[in-house]
């Protein structure tokens, strides 16, 4: 399918050798291919960017308070086990 893409696309920009409003319609191919891409709005991965983004930042996010948040838990543990053991061992 790209192979006929690219084949329209060079035979307008040929054929705007005749005629200028072929140039213009090359162009309008050209930036509809770009723009909308395979699978509709977003360019050629037909994906939302913004929305992958967004997921991959809250991960990220979440990583960062587990991590924080597991730190202090484990100290939290450790110190209560020694008690634990202080006052019945």
């Amino acid at each position: 399918m790209i192979v006929l893409l690219v084949l329209l696309v060079m035979a307008l920009f040929g054929l705007g050798f005749v005629n200028a409003l072929w140039w213009v319609l090359g162009a309008v191919v050209v930036f509809g291919l770009f723009r909308y891409g395979r699978g509709g709005y977003g360019g050629w991965d037909g994906g939302d960017d913004a929305g992958f983004r967004n997921y991959r930042d809250y991960r990220d996010r979440e990583d960062r308070w587990g991590r924080r948040y597991d730190r202090q838990r484990r100290g939290r543990w450790l110190r209560q086990d020694r008690r634990d053991r202080e006052h019945h061992g």
